[in-house]
């Protein structure tokens, strides 16, 4: 009997402790990143773009007319510059327990630090991801898995 008490409370303990998929700030988690290889002396590259999943409970994300925006803030841990994106305007949002994938383009976010006397080198770039939806619940903060190797001079 005591093994059977012990057993339904260790249940109930881990299924209490599961965390919610959908929430009302929004949860992103970082998928793939392509394309992580740029010489910028090549002016046909095609920069990285990153790939992360957004769950938001209220699906107030995108951009939609006549109403406040959401957005996408990025920042390149390397050179510390940093902005944001609008969304685009997701079709899907505005349904609750919302749920999709996010190319994010970087090519903006791709710059290099300069180093002198060195003409020539390749810098390691890492970016750190973060979204707010339209009533500004900010959501957790993420930082690209996989690095960009980014040749300039």
């Amino acid at each position: 009997m005591r093994k059977i008490i012990c057993i339904i409370s260790l249940l109930f303990f881990f299924a209490s402790c599961k965390k919610d998929k959908f929430t009302t700030a929004p949860q992103i988690e970082y998928v793939k990143l392509r394309n992580n290889v740029i010489d910028s002396r090549d002016f046909t590259a095609t920069y990285p773009v990153l790939t992360f999943n957004i769950t938001d409970a209220e699906g107030d994300i995108g951009f939609k007319v006549g109403t406040d925006t959401s957005f996408i803030y990025v920042k390149n841990l390397l050179t510390g510059f940093a902005d944001s994106l609008s969304f685009p305007d997701l079709e899907t949002a505005g349904k609750s327990n919302f749920d999709a994938e996010v190319d994010l383009d970087l090519k903006k976010f791709v710059k290099c630090r300069t180093l002198p006397g060195t003409p020539l080198h390749t810098d390691t770039l890492y970016f750190e991801i973060y979204v707010k939806d339209f009533e500004k619940n900010k959501s957790n903060v993420i930082t690209s898995g996989d690095p960009v190797y980014f040749t300039c001079f």
